[in-house]
């Protein structure tokens, strides 16, 4: 039997480390070769993508595609994590705010904006993870990083005690890191403000109906059906564009030599990866154009 192959979309519980989820799927599958394309925090949920087997070789391309969220922020309070799992380190006497203070307020948030990694994050400084100095009591200083916030909407508001809860939904760029973003909100309210809760509901263009809980991984594993779930490698790429290769230069292709442009169809208008196929429209790799002409390799999928 071959081994499974493309990307399958987790539904990761609460609880789990994204490295917990891909441990568990190598146990149900009985396959090594599995990596995630974005890290989730244990207490987040929602949309995980693994890629297995060779479909590996796109976790680079699939985790820098926009990433959807719905989060909720509660406005008076702030902790040392910037989520409730830390310790509550202020809490605000008073609080005045509308819904269009805060509806306008998060529309002041699209587009390109500057975040500083929080200090419980796994971002290197001096070789060591962020999270692992701030279990010592450490701070450190962090470099600012810019990220994109492409869409961001108010879907509700609810008084907590005294305590409003802002959920919102958001469509933002790798790297976005939506706990900062919350307080960050919160700042802009002249309010501490605290991550309560979070759900990815899109990643790699996969959203929450089309993932399978763990559970019924293994469920379909057992009963042969899980196939069916898997999304291609070439078509979880499906924003590069697509291109054919001739008859004759196939088998160089798969030899992982570089082509003359004429020899694709249609002509490559664009710098940047490209997905590569034969006349019958099988998958054979990705390939960027180069100065002088040429079709190169960069990740070629031998026929098997």
């Amino acid at each position: 039997m071959s081994e499974l192959e493309g990307v399958l979309a987790v539904y990761k519980p609460a609880g789990f480390t994204s490295h917990d989820v891909v441990a568990k799927a190598r146990r149900l599958l009985g396959m090594k070769r599995i990596g995630h394309a974005g890290t989730l925090d244990p207490q987040v949920t929602g949309v995980l993508p693994l890629c297995l087997g060779r479909a590996t070789r796109i976790v680079e391309y699939i985790q820098e595609l926009p990433k959807e969220y719905i989060a909720t922020l509660r406005l008076g309070m702030s902790s040392d994590t910037e989520d409730l799992t830390g310790t509550i380190t202020e809490t605000a006497d008073e609080i005045r705010v509308t819904e269009e203070e805060v509806r306008r307020t998060l529309e002041s948030f699209k587009g390109i904006i500057s975040q500083t990694p929080p200090m419980y994050s796994a971002v290197k400084v001096g070789g060591k993870r962020l999270y692992e100095l701030a279990r010592e009591g450490k701070t450190v200083e962090r470099k600012s990083r810019e990220v994109e916030i492409y869409e961001i909407e108010m879907l509700g508001m609810v008084w907590n005690g005294r305590f409003p809860d802002i959920t919102f939904r958001v469509l933002c760029s790798k790297g976005t890191y939506i706990r900062t973003l919350c307080v960050d909100i919160g700042h802009a309210l002249s309010l501490p403000g605290v991550m309560v809760k979070l759900e990815r509901t899109m990643s790699a263009g996969i959203r929450t109906d089309r993932c399978l809980s763990l559970e019924e991984i293994g469920e379909r594993k057992a009963n042969g059906t899980l196939q069916e779930f898997l999304i291609p490698a070439d078509e979880a790429i499906s924003h590069f564009p697509a291109h054919t290769v001739a008859d004759e230069k196939k088998a160089a292709a798969l030899q992982g030599q570089r082509l003359a442009t004429r020899f694709i169809s249609p002509d490559v208008q664009v710098n940047g990866p490209i997905r590569l196929y034969d006349l019958q429209g099988s998958f054979l790799g990705i390939y960027e154009w180069e100065e002088g002409g040429l079709i190169t390799p960069v990740k070629v999928f031998a026929q098997v």
